[in-house]
Formats: C-alpha cells, sequence, structure tokens
C-alpha cells in the first residue's frame, strides 16, 4: 500500500470509529434511559440525529429497542469495512462477509465502551468519589445498571465491591470467545485472500 492510500486509510477509520462511537452511545444511553438533558447526552444527540431522523419515518421502533440506531449501525459500520477493503486491496468484499463482519465488530465497539466506562468509573470512585459532572453521571447511569445486575448476585464481601472486575472478565472473554471467532468467520466468507480487519 502506498503511503498516500495509507494515510486515507487510517483517515478513514478514524472518522468511521469517532461517528460509530457516537451513534452507539446514544444507542446504550437510550437503552439505560439515561438522562436525555445531560449536556453530553445533548451534543450525542444532536451529532447523530440528523440521519436517524431520516431512518425513524421508514423503520420504526419496536420493544423499546431503537432499531433504527441498530440500522444506522449497521449501515455505517458496512461502509466503513467495504472502504477499507477496497483501499487495502483494490477488491470489493462479499455481503455475507461484510454483515458478519459489521456484526462483529459493533459487538467489540460495545464491549469497549463498556470497558473503558468501567474503568473510568473506577477511576473516578478512588480518585474523587464525590465529583459530579455531566460526565460521572453519564458514566454511572451507563454502567450501573449492568454492574447492579451482578452485584445483586454475588455474596456479601464485606465492603469490597468485585462487580467491575467480574464485567471486564466477562467482557475480555466475550471478546475472545464470540467477537473474534465471528471475525474470522466473517474473513473467512470473502474471496479476498488477505485479511485485513
Amino acid at each position: 500500500m502506498s503511503y498516500l492510500l495509507q494515510a486515507i486509510f487510517t483517515l478513514v477509520q478514524i472518522a468511521f470509529g469517532l461517528y460509530l462511537s457516537l451513534v452507539m452511545l446514544r444507542f446504550l444511553l437510550q437503552s439505560v434511559r439515561a438522562d436525555f438533558y445531560n449536556p453530553l447526552s445533548q451534543v450525542i444527540v444532536k451529532l447523530t440525529n440528523h440521519p436517524l431522523r431520516w431512518l425513524r419515518r421508514v423503520i420504526p421502533g419496536y420493544a423499546g429497542i431503537d432499531w433504527p440506531c441498530i440500522v444506522l449501525l449497521l449501515l455505517v459500520q458496512g461502509l466503513e469495512l467495504f472502504l477499507l477493503t477496497f483501499i487495502y486491496t483494490g477488491s470489493l468484499p462479499t455481503v455475507p462477509a461484510l454483515l458478519v463482519l459489521s456484526i462483529a465488530h459493533l459487538l467489540q465497539l460495545c464491549i469497549y465502551v463498556y470497558i473503558f466506562c468501567i474503568t473510568l468509573a473506577v477511576l473516578i470512585s478512588w480518585v474523587n468519589p464525590g465529583a459530579y459532572n455531566p460526565l460521572t453521571v453519564l458514566i454511572y447511569q451507563l454502567t450501573n445498571p449492568i454492574l447492579g445486575l451482578v452485584r445483586k448476585r454475588m455474596p456479601d464481601t464485606g465492603g469490597l465491591d468485585f462487580s467491575p472486575m467480574l464485567v471486564l472478565l466477562a467482557g475480555f472473554l466475550f471478546l475472545s470467545l464470540v467477537v473474534a471467532p465471528l471475525m474470522d468467520w466473517g474473513n473467512a466468507l470473502n474471496d479476498i485472500p488477505v485479511r485485513i480487519l
């Protein structure tokens, strides 16, 4: 790959990665009923609202799930993988490969968001447990539901909270046992003999 193509490849990854992270955050924050009026929530909504308004005209939400958001994630992730494959190999990926790889990458992104937020929540609780700002509020609103489920099933540990450690461990296991095989399967579905993702 030439230096120019390498630069384009990197720019595509960064641009799509940032936008996908925003849409994923919006989906997750909506799923846990986070504060819509939080200033950071408002920023995320404004940056992701335009394509979702169009999608909501043709795809309704159902069973409390924001299906337009999921469709947007799949479309944007699929477009990124399509562009990266074409830039790197000059060939077009197959549709089944795009679908499987898109799902795998979105699952990976979801786990990464939780790993990052849980780690940040733990650090905040150690360094400045009484901190109150828009970022910490959103982090706690995002992580408390899943951490709370684990805490309910744990025996009394004398005030020590092992739930973040267990959730992080489960996240890493999910990446190894579910996401990695999905990515291998997606790459195997491609007619391209080079794995780039």
